[in-house]
Order: structure tokens, then sequence, then C-alpha cells
């Protein structure tokens, strides 16, 4: 099974059951979904890395 093959059974999902559709939303707003931070392009992961690896110099250069 594919990934566009998942996308649509998703959304039949959501469309069935509306309110799962909130609650999933709902709780991944407040745990956070990393896997969603690689699901986008290449643009989306570069900018993720910098900003991770910007995070790290800034907190190595405050332990000091």
């Amino acid at each position: 099974m594919n990934q566009d093959d998942q996308d649509k059974k998703q959304i039949e999902e959501h469309k069935k059951n509306p309110m799962g559709n909130f609650s999933d939303s709902i709780n991944r707003s407040m745990i956070g979904d990393l896997g969603a931070l690689t699901k986008g392009g290449c643009l989306i992961r570069v900018i993720t890395l910098v900003i991770i690896i910007g995070g790290l110099l800034i907190l190595s250069q405050c332990s000091y």
C-alpha cells in the first residue's frame, strides 16, 4: 500500500467520522507530530534541519 492509498483511506475515514478528525487534530496540537515534519518536501526538511542545528548551537553557546 503506497502513500496515496493511505491518504485516500484517511480522507474517507475523516469524512465518515468528523468528530474523530477533530479529536485527532486536538491531540496532535497538544502533543505534536514529529512525523509531519518529515512528510514535507526537500525545502521543509532543509528548514527543519537548519532550525534544529541552530537550536543546538544556541544551546551550546549558552552552556559555557
